[in-house]
Protein backbone atom coordinates (compact mmCIF):
# COMPACT_ATOMS: atom_id res chain seq x y z
CA UNK A 1 0.00 0.00 0.00
CA UNK A 2 1.30 3.61 -0.80
CA UNK A 3 2.78 5.81 1.94
CA UNK A 4 3.78 9.20 0.69
CA UNK A 5 2.78 11.14 -2.05
CA UNK A 6 4.32 14.96 -2.75
CA UNK A 7 2.71 17.89 -4.37
CA UNK A 8 4.54 21.32 -5.02
CA UNK A 9 3.88 22.31 -1.42
CA UNK A 10 2.85 18.86 0.63
CA UNK A 11 3.92 16.13 1.84
CA UNK A 12 1.36 13.18 2.07
CA UNK A 13 2.43 11.04 4.19
CA UNK A 14 0.64 7.87 5.65
CA UNK A 15 -0.39 8.66 9.39
CA UNK A 16 1.65 7.75 12.93
CA UNK A 17 0.42 7.84 16.05
CA UNK A 18 3.36 10.68 16.65
CA UNK A 19 1.18 13.00 14.10
CA UNK A 20 -1.68 12.64 17.21
CA UNK A 21 -0.45 15.84 18.65
CA UNK A 22 -0.95 18.16 15.38
CA UNK A 23 -4.47 16.01 14.55
CA UNK A 24 -5.88 16.38 17.67
CA UNK A 25 -5.51 20.24 17.22
CA UNK A 26 -7.11 19.80 13.73
CA UNK A 27 -9.75 17.26 14.67
CA UNK A 28 -10.98 19.04 18.22
CA UNK A 29 -11.79 22.32 15.77
CA UNK A 30 -15.69 21.99 16.09
CA UNK A 31 -15.89 24.29 12.72
CA UNK A 32 -13.30 21.21 11.20
CA UNK A 33 -15.32 18.09 12.51
CA UNK A 34 -18.76 20.14 11.44
CA UNK A 35 -18.99 17.61 8.05
CA UNK A 36 -16.79 14.68 9.56
CA UNK A 37 -18.39 11.59 10.73
CA UNK A 38 -16.66 11.99 13.68
CA UNK A 39 -17.47 14.18 16.90
CA UNK A 40 -15.20 16.89 17.94
CA UNK A 41 -12.13 15.18 19.46
CA UNK A 42 -12.10 16.35 23.50
CA UNK A 43 -8.90 14.68 24.33
CA UNK A 44 -5.67 13.51 22.30
CA UNK A 45 -5.98 9.68 23.26
CA UNK A 46 -9.01 9.77 20.69
CA UNK A 47 -6.35 10.86 17.82
CA UNK A 48 -4.09 8.27 18.79
CA UNK A 49 -6.90 5.50 18.46
CA UNK A 50 -8.07 7.22 14.95
CA UNK A 51 -4.59 6.55 14.06
CA UNK A 52 -4.58 3.05 15.18
CA UNK A 53 -8.07 2.19 13.72
CA UNK A 54 -6.90 4.07 9.94
CA UNK A 55 -3.92 1.66 10.47
CA UNK A 56 -5.56 -1.29 11.18
CA UNK A 57 -8.08 -0.40 7.51
CA UNK A 58 -4.74 0.09 6.04
CA UNK A 59 -2.78 -3.00 7.20
CA UNK A 60 -6.12 -5.27 5.32
CA UNK A 61 -6.04 -2.75 1.91
CA UNK A 62 -9.26 -1.52 2.39
CA UNK A 63 -8.45 2.33 3.15
CA UNK A 64 -5.18 4.48 3.93
CA UNK A 65 -5.20 7.84 5.33
CA UNK A 66 -2.41 10.30 5.29
CA UNK A 67 -1.10 13.47 6.79
CA UNK A 68 -1.08 16.17 5.25
CA UNK A 69 2.30 18.11 5.81
CA UNK A 70 3.16 21.74 4.70
CA UNK A 71 6.37 21.24 3.20
CA UNK A 72 7.59 24.87 4.01
CA UNK A 73 6.77 24.73 8.05
CA UNK A 74 6.84 21.09 8.35
CA UNK A 75 3.01 21.39 10.15
CA UNK A 76 0.51 19.00 9.45
CA UNK A 77 -2.61 21.00 8.66
CA UNK A 78 -5.14 18.31 7.73
CA UNK A 79 -5.41 14.78 6.39
CA UNK A 80 -6.95 12.96 3.13
CA UNK A 81 -6.99 9.17 1.99
CA UNK A 82 -9.13 6.82 0.60
CA UNK A 83 -11.99 5.98 3.10
CA UNK A 84 -12.97 2.78 1.35
CA UNK A 85 -11.31 0.63 -1.88
CA UNK A 86 -13.12 -2.02 -3.89
CA UNK A 87 -10.51 -3.14 -6.60
CA UNK A 88 -12.53 -5.60 -8.14
CA UNK A 89 -14.49 -2.79 -8.98
CA UNK A 90 -11.86 -0.29 -9.29
CA UNK A 91 -13.38 2.36 -7.15
CA UNK A 92 -12.60 4.09 -4.01
CA UNK A 93 -13.82 6.76 -2.31
CA UNK A 94 -11.88 9.65 -0.81
CA UNK A 95 -11.89 11.99 2.38
CA UNK A 96 -10.39 15.04 3.69
CA UNK A 97 -9.93 17.78 6.32
CA UNK A 98 -7.87 20.98 6.69
CA UNK A 99 -7.28 22.95 9.64
CA UNK A 100 -9.09 26.38 9.69
CA UNK A 101 -6.08 28.73 9.25
CA UNK A 102 -5.18 26.54 5.97
CA UNK A 103 -8.96 27.17 4.26
CA UNK A 104 -9.23 29.31 1.05
CA UNK A 105 -5.40 28.55 0.01
CA UNK A 106 -5.65 25.50 -2.40
CA UNK A 107 -4.41 23.33 -0.21
CA UNK A 108 -7.24 21.09 -0.49
CA UNK A 109 -7.35 20.84 -3.57
CA UNK A 110 -3.83 20.10 -4.26
CA UNK A 111 -3.93 17.19 -1.99
CA UNK A 112 -7.20 15.93 -3.41
CA UNK A 113 -5.82 16.42 -7.06
CA UNK A 114 -2.99 14.18 -5.75
CA UNK A 115 -5.22 11.15 -4.12
CA UNK A 116 -7.39 11.35 -7.60
CA UNK A 117 -4.38 11.47 -10.18
CA UNK A 118 -2.58 8.59 -7.93
CA UNK A 119 -5.81 6.10 -7.78
CA UNK A 120 -6.61 6.51 -11.47
CA UNK A 121 -3.14 6.45 -13.17
CA UNK A 122 -1.09 4.12 -10.44
CA UNK A 123 -4.26 1.92 -9.61
CA UNK A 124 -6.23 2.45 -12.81
CA UNK A 125 -9.12 2.63 -10.97
CA UNK A 126 -12.54 4.09 -12.70
CA UNK A 127 -14.16 5.59 -10.41
CA UNK A 128 -13.50 7.97 -7.25
CA UNK A 129 -16.31 8.52 -5.19
CA UNK A 130 -16.79 11.72 -2.32
CA UNK A 131 -19.75 12.15 0.05
CA UNK A 132 -20.43 15.39 1.16
CA UNK A 133 -23.23 17.14 3.09
CA UNK A 134 -25.37 19.59 1.25
CA UNK A 135 -24.57 22.42 3.55
CA UNK A 136 -20.78 21.72 3.44
CA UNK A 137 -20.56 24.37 0.45
CA UNK A 138 -16.90 24.54 0.17
CA UNK A 139 -16.08 20.78 -0.17
CA UNK A 140 -18.60 20.84 -3.00
CA UNK A 141 -16.84 23.70 -4.76
CA UNK A 142 -13.93 21.99 -4.28
CA UNK A 143 -14.83 18.95 -5.97
CA UNK A 144 -16.58 20.50 -9.04
CA UNK A 145 -13.63 22.81 -9.66
CA UNK A 146 -11.24 19.01 -9.70
CA UNK A 147 -14.21 17.55 -12.19
CA UNK A 148 -16.73 15.12 -9.73
CA UNK A 149 -19.96 14.78 -11.24
CA UNK A 150 -22.80 15.23 -8.74
CA UNK A 151 -24.73 12.06 -9.05
CA UNK A 152 -27.79 12.75 -6.26
CA UNK A 153 -28.88 12.29 -2.99
CA UNK A 154 -27.92 9.44 -0.49
CA UNK A 155 -30.96 9.47 1.84
CA UNK A 156 -30.17 8.61 4.93
CA UNK A 157 -26.57 7.57 4.93
CA UNK A 158 -25.09 7.23 8.56
CA UNK A 159 -21.93 8.36 9.46
CA UNK A 160 -19.63 6.01 11.99
CA UNK A 161 -20.98 8.35 14.98
CA UNK A 162 -23.63 10.57 13.58
CA UNK A 163 -27.18 10.31 12.97
CA UNK A 164 -28.48 9.42 9.67
CA UNK A 165 -28.46 12.69 7.43
CA UNK A 166 -28.79 12.71 3.56
CA UNK A 167 -25.47 13.08 1.55
CA UNK A 168 -24.67 14.09 -1.71
CA UNK A 169 -22.09 11.90 -3.96
CA UNK A 170 -20.08 13.04 -6.37
CA UNK A 171 -18.07 10.90 -8.66
CA UNK A 172 -15.13 11.16 -11.26
CA UNK A 173 -15.36 8.87 -13.85
CA UNK A 174 -12.69 7.76 -16.03
CA UNK A 175 -13.89 5.85 -18.89
CA UNK A 176 -11.74 3.69 -21.74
Amino acid sequence: MITELQTERLQLRKMQVSDSPGLFKIWSDPEVTRFMNVRCFTAENQAIEMIQLLDDLSQDNKAVRFSIIHKESGEIIGSCGYNAFNFANGTAEIGYDLAKSYWGKGYASEAVSSLVEYALSSWKLKRIEAKVEPENRNSIKLLQKLGFTYEGILNQDKGAEEAASDLYLYSKLISN
